[in-house]
């Protein structure tokens, strides 16, 4: 799909309500594709193959989690040309998120603000959906699964649902991410917190291992975190992920902040905000994590990607891949193939 095609369909999605274009969208990915109608949309995959964690991408550019909370376009994402696609996240029980509306672009920044809440049909759902995809993963590319805790469960409970989920997802994933810095769900990010976090991901890590055993696989789990942490607190991150043995680390989630869009029509609604303004927060967390972990550990770069030039500054500031979401939604599927090519070799 070229940009000039994207260019007519944004305008048409940009004229109705930011969540009904959202699932439009959705629905009719997942109703036609891995069929010829796909071709509206599909391009050829960059190949640019790199290891990291173990695994091997086709290239360094992913969907990031929050589009698919479902998992139920794999396939018909994945036809637009990236490495891997994380879809979620999910939680052990569906539930419909925080009430609408509660998705708002703010076009002149090219961002959006949402609180949905980590809406959902669960992990049943969701299961169910990930195995029916099938034409992505033949063709090589890897499937992220993305996991959160109910809003009903207490925090203090948080572990219980991270650890259903991981449960679930272990025997579908190529990898899971475990997500503690969505806005949108009461005190969820204080699990970013030195104990908070060293108690979640030990135990994490110890159902992981039992896992292991369980399915003779080994699949690595990400966390990911928050643009909205000051160095001290990336370095205290940075620390509690080597010492219980996570893979790798996704920087960064939406961001709560609103000085770049100050002013602007929807500026002030709550929720997490995404798209160019959080990109060099993103960066900056990305550099401290590099420079905390050294060279080796794997680090996603998520954060306001809208170009070929932005995905590669993600590279320079650390990171070994890029996921993109918002970028999308303003530059349509040739930004995957832009950012792919920027960031191969």
């Amino acid at each position: 799909m070229s940009l000039v095609p994207y260019a007519l369909t944004r305008s048409f999605l940009f004229g109705i309500d930011p969540e009904q274009a959202h699932e439009l969208t959705l629905n009719t990915i997942a109703r036609l594709q891995n069929t010829p109608a796909q071709c509206l949309w599909s391009q050829p995959r960059v190949s640019a193959p790199v290891t990291v964690a173990g695994l091997r991408f086709p290239n360094r550019v992913g969907l990031a989690a929050g589009l698919d909370k479902n998992g139920r376009c794999i396939d018909g994402l994945g036809a637009m040309g990236f490495g891997f696609i994380e879809v979620g996240t999910v939680t052990p029980k569906g539930q419909p998120g925080n009430p609408k509306p509660r998705m708002f672009r703010i076009p002149q920044k090219d961002a959006l603000i949402n609180r949905l809440g980590f809406n959902n049909e669960g992990l049943a759902s969701f299961l169910a959906n990930v195995q029916r995809a099938k034409s992505f993963r033949a063709g090589g590319g890897l499937v992220g699964l993305n996991i959160g805790k109910n809003a009903a469960t207490p925090i203090e409970n948080a572990v219980d649902d991270y650890l259903i989920c991981l449960d679930g997802v272990y025997p579908h994933a190529d990898y899971v991410t475990v997500n503690i810095s969505s806005p949108n769900t009461k005190n969820l990010r204080a699990l970013q917190s030195d104990e908070a976090l060293d108690a979640l991901l030990s135990q994490l890590q110890e159902r992981r291992q039992a896992l292991q055993r369980q399915h003779g696989r080994t699949v690595p789990m990400f966390v990911k975190i928050a643009p909205d942490l000051d160095e001290a607190q990336v370095k205290v991150i940075a620390t509690t992920l080597r010492a219980n043995g996570i893979d790798g680390v996704i920087a960064t989630n939406t961001t709560l902040a609103r000085d770049a869009v100050q002013g602007l029509p929807h500026a002030n609604e709550t929720g997490g905000l995404s798209g160019r303004p959080v990109f060099e927060a993103s960066n900056r967390v990305i550099a401290q994590l590099r420079a905390a972990l050294g060279s080796g550990y794997p680090i996603i770069g998520v954060g306001g990607v809208l170009s070929g030039a932005d995905a590669k500054a993600k590279l320079q500031a650390g990171a070994d891949l890029v996921q993109i979401y918002t970028g999308l939604i303003y530059r349509g599927p040739a930004l995957v193939r832009e950012a792919a090519q920027a960031t191969a070799g």
